[in-house]
């Protein structure tokens, strides 16, 4: 298993730049929850599935089954 950043640097560039304007919240979300926080909590019960392959909400992280 793997966790990397999306290969586009264009939307790696836009996601951390939404996540600094929201303190550390995914951009893609209203609410600022902990739930939220990156990397959000939606991910993290991704990543701890082993038959989960793909990328996170925003598409900052993918998840590879390697």
């Amino acid at each position: 298993m793997a966790v990397k950043l999306n290969e586009n640097k264009e939307i790696v560039k836009k996601i951390k730049e939404g996540l600094k304007a929201k303190d550390g919240y995914c951009p893609c979300r209203i609410e600022k929850t902990p739930e939220n926080k990156c990397i959000c909590k939606e991910f993290r019960e991704q990543i701890n599935d082993p038959e989960f392959e793909g990328y996170c909400h925003c598409m900052l992280y993918y998840k590879s089954k390697d």
